[in-house]
């Protein structure tokens, strides 16, 4: 799908193309150029209207910093990542922006949030910028905006899983070591993308080092994503604290188990000796023919197994 966005008196407004009846009139207006999960028609029609052949998804998720980040005959690339939520947990998703001199054109394959809140500010009119080098820097800046939500978002849920392990007695533990998980994941992924923005912002700082505005807009994204780095690395502690915490109840919980089968083998073992000894049938077995030895030898297995359970509890073991 395709949708186009042009800069009129200082803000973003989406044209559509049901507007245009001439595809070159379209292109050439629009200031931006969103090719989402493009059919190979649509690549075919982008291609030889702007004379450029746009990147394939393999390309896009090259990981070296050649192939993700320069300059070449078609503009300004860059390749970012992205967050994408799908069935509860977040992946990631390599967006592939192409700065020209007239527009930017965005290829991604995923339904990404930062790009939905875009265009949602757009038909609001909250998006102020003056060119499209200013746009580029504002789909940054609301992405590492949305990161430092995540976070907050993770904190949060990270507060309501401390409470769970370390004050709810009631709570399971092997569902909060699952939560525990996933989180860890999310976080990880969120530092993943701050640094891959990290790299992408140096490398527009080297090429956008003659604008000023820029320069220092750059700066302060840096400043912010310096800021989220730190939080992801306090998260990290935090989830593994957690993480040690639960497995240590979990093991003491184990113990207690343990325990309670020790204490039942030595509470039976006492009565089950004096069981075996009377059980025995041999022709000169002494009391066999004692009148009371049949009550005598239950008095004595309950004393016997009453005896084990009174020590312990002097001790302190139970």
């Amino acid at each position: 799908m395709l949708r186009f966005f042009t800069i009129d008196a200082g803000l973003i407004t989406e044209i559509h193309a049901y507007d245009y009846d001439d595809m070159n009139l379209l292109v050439e207006k629009a200031a931006w150029i969103d090719a989402h999960d493009p059919s190979e028609h649509e690549r075919e029609v982008i291609s030889s209207l702007l004379s450029i052949e746009l990147p394939e998804s393999d390309d896009v998720d090259e990981i070296e910093s050649s192939a993700r980040f320069f300059v070449d005959k078609r503009g300004l690339h860059v390749h970012s990542l992205f967050l994408a939520k799908s069935e509860g947990k977040h992946n990631t998703v390599s967006v592939a922006c192409i700065l020209q001199s007239k527009r930017l054109i965005t290829i991604r394959d995923g339904d990404i949030a930062d790009f939905r809140l875009m265009r949602l500010r757009a038909r609001r009119g909250q998006i102020r910028c003056k060119d499209i080098e200013t746009l580029l820097l504002t789909i940054l800046e609301q992405k590492v905006e949305n990161h430092a939500d995540m976070l907050e978002d993770l904190h949060r849920q990270l507060e309501k899983i401390s409470h769970a392990v370390l004050e709810d007695d009631d709570s399971d533990l092997e569902e909060c070591i699952s939560q525990l998980a996933r989180q860890e994941d999310s976080n990880g992924k969120v530092r993943l993308c701050l640094m891959d923005t990290q790299r992408a912002i140096s490398f527009l700082l080297r090429h956008l080092q003659s604008r000023s505005e820029h320069r220092e807009d750059l700066n302060e994204i840096v400043r912010d994503i310096d800021a989220l780095l730190s939080h992801t690395t306090f998260l990290f502690d935090k989830i593994n604290f957690l993480m040690d915490s639960t497995q240590g109840f979990i093991n003491i919980e184990q113990n207690q188990i343990i325990k309670i089968f020790s204490i039942a083998a030595v509470v039976f073992l006492p009565p089950t000796v004096i069981a075996s000894i009377y059980g025995m049938n041999f022709e000169n077995m002494p009391l066999l023919s004692w009148h009371y030895g049949y009550p005598f030898a239950l008095c004595l297995m309950v004393a016997s197994g009453i005896a084990p359970l009174l020590y312990f509890k002097r001790k302190g073991w139970l």
